[in-house]
């Protein structure tokens, strides 16, 4: 079963749009549902309807009927880059975009790349295509999404270490699920069609563990579905924005200048942004004592680091100056429409707490007029 974006027009149809290039998303639960199959397909069927297509990045993992559809399609040379005596391959972006097919295919949007490329990540190379008007489809599995890394680590016990910034699928403008029962996806996997043999055994008792496809399952599912509801035909065709403050209100997340934990925080915050279909802000008061020229340079590492994250999640980031953090964050949401506030739970001594001097005994005796969500800050990655 695949779930797509309803939407009034094909893919091709939105490749004769205008300036910035197109981009279509291959989404799935697991290794082996049939994201690279599809993109394939895909490309035979517009080749055929007269699309100038090209293979920029396919991995097959050596899967046979794969490789085979890969005949009879063009594809771009990769860039070669030797690192510590591997050489390693990546998608040749420089070429490509020389090249100006209509399509090109990416696989693997996660993937980092070699040291030295272009970019870090391979789903910049893709928005650097994107805005040299090439029309890109690519795909991904769920458990890569950035604000899922810490639900699929606590659910799984797999550390995900390859992310995708909420962001990058924001800007899909056709999103396809590919849905399979997981008893099928084992059935495939026993059959060493997702793995060679030697691997089927290790990943029966790791990744693809029942439980665990079941719960990704879910989430992709809940996923497509929840980025159907934030574009939904009418509010296309309308050009609704999102949610500014009416009903549920926008969303603020408060971080601190130096807290190593906010990405759980942040993440946190993207998925219920998503769940509002609301535009949300990632705030920071600076106090005199955290001034640039006051704060320690590890502070600062970490505030550089959570502030190009939150950006990455899609999020208005937003610097306050005060000697007091409560007041100036609640003047703030009072004046930009927030009707939730994020915040993490305390890690102040226990007397500031009973005594209600700390930040979150403050949030919730003058926060009142908003729904407070006060989150533990365990550290997933570690606990998984």
């Amino acid at each position: 079963m695949t779930t797509e974006r309803p939407r009034p027009q094909d893919f091709l149809e939105l490749l004769k749009r205008d300036a910035r290039g197109r981009l279509k998303v291959y989404i799935g639960f697991a290794a082996g549902v049939g994201k690279t199959y599809r993109m394939l397909e895909e490309s035979h069927a517009l080749k055929k309807r007269g699309v100038d297509v090209v293979l920029g990045f396919i991995e097959t993992h050596g899967r046979t009927e794969t490789a085979a559809l890969m005949e009879g399609l063009e594809y771009f040379p990769r860039r070669k880059v030797e690192y510590r005596g591997l050489v390693l391959e990546e998608p040749d972006v420089e070429g490509i975009v020389a090249r100006a097919p209509q399509v090109v295919v990416i696989d693997e949007v996660a993937h980092t790349n070699a040291p030295d490329s272009r970019n870090r990540k391979r789903y910049q190379d893709v928005l650097d295509i994107l805005e040299a008007r090439i029309n890109v489809i690519c795909a991904f599995n769920v458990q890569h999404l950035e604000s899922l890394k810490e639900v699929v680590e606590r659910a799984t016990g797999v550390v995900i270490r390859e992310t995708v910034p909420d962001s990058f699928l924001k800007q899909a403008d056709q999103i396809v699920n590919l849905d399979l029962a997981t008893e099928d996806l084992l059935e495939r996997l026993r059959a060493g069609k997702i793995y060679g043999e030697h691997k089927v055994e290790w990943a029966l008792g790791h990744f693809f563990k029942e439980g665990n496809l079941a719960v990704l399952r879910e989430l992709a599912l809940r996923e497509v579905a929840e980025s159907l509801d934030r574009h939904s035909p009418a509010q296309v065709a309308a050009g609704e924005s999102r949610q500014t403050g009416a009903g549920t209100g926008r969303l603020m997340v408060c971080i601190s200048s130096f807290s190593p934990r906010a990405a759980i925080l942040l993440r946190r915050g993207s998925r219920m942004a998503g769940r509002l279909n609301t535009d949300w802000y990632v705030a920071y008061v600076e106090t005199p004592n955290e001034a640039p020229d006051r704060i320690s340079a590890e502070a600062q590492r970490h505030l550089l680091a959570n502030i190009q994250k939150a950006r990455e999640l899609g999020a208005i980031v937003v610097r306050l100056q005060s000697t007091d953090p409560v007041a100036a964050l609640l003047s703030y949401a009072h004046q930009h429409g927030v009707g939730h506030i994020m915040i993490g739970r305390s890690s102040q001594p226990w007397w500031q707490q009973v005594l209600g001097r700390s930040f979150v005994a403050r949030m919730v005796k003058d926060a009142s007029e908003f729904d407070l969500h006060i989150i533990a800050l365990e550290d997933e990655e570690e606990r998984a």
